[in-house]
């Protein structure tokens, strides 16, 4: 049985069709995130060290780091990107103890980020086109670590989940060539939004079947871009993770968290309710005012997303007799959960 095996400094992690869905946190990430970017352009890594804590605290089995900012100060990513890599790599390895994705489309931030990154990371990501394989396959060999392999090439992104196929073959057959097993590599399909393509779910749980049957391989994707431009997102991507669960996927890239109530929207709560004629204890404080109007929570907390994950792995009998699920479901109950998969023992880079 294939297994994609990942490592800190000291847990291990592994990815497997008989495993618990790995969970990739995608939060340390600035691309759309404004504030963010500002922040790491100024040397202020604050939320990178909240988003960390947070997402490994809501059940993240791996975060993704991802130091794709352009600076107004340069422009150039080829010499801003490797030493911030560096820098996120070593901050968030202080913080939490979960294996790394170290996510650059610069080779020489790729680089930056395995150099320092303890363990066993994965590398995100190589594609079908003939530079970055040349590139990224003698890196990933060098280092003796797994990579993501998204499915297109020189010609783009094809509709044809045929021909996503191929080329997600053609990654394979060519890792091989550097010595690289097929089980490490774990294939992102792409995953196209479902409001622009109707069959965009049905297609990828058969690109998914085809890629664990045919190519022995793991598999991955961007989970919220099944539900791009939809209204109530967070129901569409609840029910595509346990249905790509069961059709074979065995890990996402994704936001394990459900974000804190803003300050603004509890005024605006507040005022309503005063409107209301409603009077509310001069002693309650606003995480029992959120809680008591249903807006949610001032704190970070796992997202329904990661309900849905853990009854997928529950029903899919990788949570043996359900004790993931009710310790998630006790109150108080670890957040993290169950995380590490059911097998392990350390492996060196080698």
């Amino acid at each position: 049985m294939t297994r994609t095996v990942l490592e800190s400094a000291t847990k291990t992690v592994t990815i497997g069709f008989d495993e618990p869905f790995c969970v990739i946190g995608e939060r340390i990430n600035p691309t759309g995130r404004k504030k963010l970017a500002a922040e790491l352009e100024a040397g202020d890594y604050s939320t990178v060290e909240t988003d960390a804590v947070a997402q490994v605290a809501c059940g993240a089995t791996v975060l993704d780091i991802n130091a794709g900012v352009v600076y107004n100060s340069n422009p150039n990513p080829n010499e801003t990107e490797p030493p911030l890599m560096t820098a996120i790599v070593e901050l968030v390895q202080g913080l939490v103890d979960v294996p790394l994705c170290i996510d650059s489309s610069v080779p020489a931030a790729l680089e930056a980020g395995l150099k320092v990154a303890k363990g066993r990371p994965l590398v995100n990501s190589v594609t079908g086109e003939e530079e970055r394989m040349e590139f990224v396959l003698p890196l990933v060999a060098k280092y003796n670590v797994p990579v993501v392999a998204i499915s297109n090439d020189d010609t783009g992104i094809s509709e044809d989940p045929d021909v996503r196929f191929e080329v997600a073959k053609r990654i394979v057959q060519r890792a091989a060539d550097y010595g690289i097993p097929a089980h490490d590599i774990v294939v992102d399909p792409l995953v196209m939004p479902v409001g622009a393509m109707g069959t965009a779910g049905l297609q990828v749980f058969t690109l998914v079947r085809r890629l664990r049957d045919e190519l022995g391989v793991n598999t991955t994707c961007g989970a919220s871009n099944i539900s791009f431009g939809l209204p109530n997102r967070h129901g569409i991507n609840n029910a595509f993770l346990p249905m790509a669960a069961a059709a074979g996927m065995t890990s996402a890239i994704m936001n394990p968290l459900a974000l804190p109530v803003t300050q603004t929207k509890i005024a605006e709560k507040k005022a309503e309710v005063e409107a209301a004629g409603i009077i509310l204890p001069a002693e309650m404080d606003d995480e029992t005012f959120v809680t008591l109007f249903g807006l949610g929570s001032t704190k970070h907390r796992p997202g329904k997303e990661m309900e849905a994950i853990r009854a997928a792995n529950f029903l899919l009998d990788n949570d043996p007799h359900g004790a993931d699920w009710i310790r998630f479901n006790k109150p108080g109950g670890s957040a993290g959960g169950a995380t590490s998969g059911r097998r392990g023992g350390r492996r060196g880079r080698g």
